[in-house]
């Protein structure tokens, strides 16, 4: 049975993990009948957002705790997985992958990265294992893996497609349904809430990306 990660940052649009495009990823990945590894980092979360208000809340949250709601509890910690656990990973969107997994949301081209998540997407990378990214994690892909002539895609955002670039990347637009492939790197980027104004919008680029994924696997 084909091993396939989700790194999970949080949960909630605006502070971790996007609901939505998590939820789809794990239903596609469940159809297909593969066994589903969820991981985050046992870390603080940047801040922590009221997702009614869109204020920022005086309280602290743990990322992995936070990810285990979505996960149901089955969950684990970032640190615990390598490159051999898995047969490829996919990295769903939401704020919380360019706040707690990487500091894009504040330091464009010149982000920091979580360590783990580093270490394991390159480790990856090297095996030759596909990696998926989801809404804005081909901009923290583009990060980890910097100038290596990578194509991916976010949408139509010209703010982070140039961020992509400067990392010595490649940018392609796309729509919501749609996937881009970059074959030499075995990395699978699609748009999602980056550009789409439905779940049903960005679940058509998804399940592509999750079937393109499981088939290099």
């Amino acid at each position: 049975m084909k091993r396939i990660g989700v790194i999970l940052s949080g949960c909630g649009v605006y502070d971790g993990a996007e609901i939505h495009e998590t939820t789809l990823t794990l239903y596609f990945l469940d159809r297909a009948g593969v066994q589903t590894i969820m991981m985050a980092p046992n870390i603080d979360q940047h801040h922590v957002i009221n997702h009614l208000t869109g204020d920022e809340m005086g309280e602290t949250r743990n990322v992995l705790v936070e990810s285990a709601r979505i996960a149901r509890g089955e969950i684990k910690d970032l640190a615990t997985v390598s490159a051999s656990d898995l047969d490829a990973v996919i990295l769903p969107g939401g704020f919380g992958a360019a706040k707690n997994l990487s500091s894009l949301a504040f330091d464009g081209p010149n982000a920091t990265l979580n360590a783990e998540m580093a270490a394991l997407l390159k480790a990856m990378h090297a095996a030759k294992k596909p990696i998926g990214a989801i809404c804005i994690t081909p901009a923290v892909v583009s990060k980890v893996l910097a100038d290596q002539g990578i194509t991916l895609t976010i949408g139509d955002d010209q703010g982070t497609a140039g961020a992509i670039q400067t990392m010595g990347n490649l940018h392609q637009e796309s729509t919501p349904d749609q996937i881009v492939i970059d074959e030499a790197n075995r990395v699978i980027s699609t748009a999602a809430y980056m550009c789409a104004s439905s779940i049903g919008e960005a679940g058509a680029g998804i399940e592509k990306l999750v079937n393109e994924v499981l088939k290099r696997a």
